[in-house]
């Protein structure tokens, strides 16, 4: 189970990554365009669904690319994921609200690092970790191509890939996962994409494991072989 502190608040650390020279990806800027209109309190809550937070129920910043995965698709992924995530280290790339790492952490994963470009986001997130004293959460606030190509690589045991639809980024996020050493070896991959769209051209290692689709989203899991195997 994930230890939650009482006494005194836990360390959150943000770090910003370095984003000179590469070119900006992911989720806009806070500022850089005007915001979509309000979409009302009710809209912007997520509830996470099992473990020590179960029930709990948090506001996620109102920037108009967070997609939060919904609460269905979530059960559905922990459901898949199953005991995998006690004690695991987690890897939350385009973090957004950061659902997935922290239900992650709430049920019981050793570590998530969330990775997240959009300052109002990372904020809030920020202040969500403190709020609720998570332990165990790392929030890099950076352009999440440029964290896995020069970040220092601590193996990951699950990852949550999902970049926003329409930005082209997920063939090179999965490449630079896999050839820097990202993964662990058997680890899982949850990716998010469009449905309409067939994936792209993902690493001859990973595996896939768990597919299905809700609305216009397309869900998949990934198991990551060992190199060689998918050969035989």
């Amino acid at each position: 189970m994930t230890r939650v502190a009482s006494g005194r608040a836990p360390q959150v650390l943000i770090r910003a990554a370095k984003s000179r020279g590469v070119a900006r990806t992911g989720t806009p800027r806070a500022g850089a365009a005007r915001a979509a209109p309000d979409r009302g309190a009710q809209s912007r809550v997520i509830r996470i669904i099992g473990g020590s937070f179960r029930g709990r129920r948090f506001r996620f910043a109102d920037v108009a690319d967070i997609r939060p995965t919904p609460d269905r698709v979530r059960e559905t992924l922990f459901n898949w994921l199953g005991s995998r995530v006690h004690g695991a280290r987690c890897l939350d790339l385009f973090a957004g609200s950061g659902a997935l790492g922290l239900e992650a952490l709430s049920r019981g994963a050793a570590h998530t690092v969330f990775v997240e470009q959009n300052a109002t986001a990372v904020r809030a997130l920020a202040s969500l970790v403190e709020e609720w004293k998570v332990t165990g959460a790392r929030i890099e606030r950076g352009d999440a191509l440029h964290f896995l190509a020069t970040g220092a690589v601590t193996p990951a045991d699950i990852v949550f890939l999902d970049p926003p639809f329409a930005a082209g980024l997920l063939a090179r996020a999965a490449s630079l996962l896999d050839q820097r050493g990202w993964l662990a070896p058997g680890a899982l991959i949850y990716i998010e994409a469009p449905a309409r769209d067939a994936l792209p051209a993902l690493p001859a290692t990973w595996q896939s494991t768990k597919a299905k689709r809700a609305g216009e989203g397309g869900y998949h899991l990934f198991a990551r072989a060992a190199r060689g195997a998918s050969d035989a």
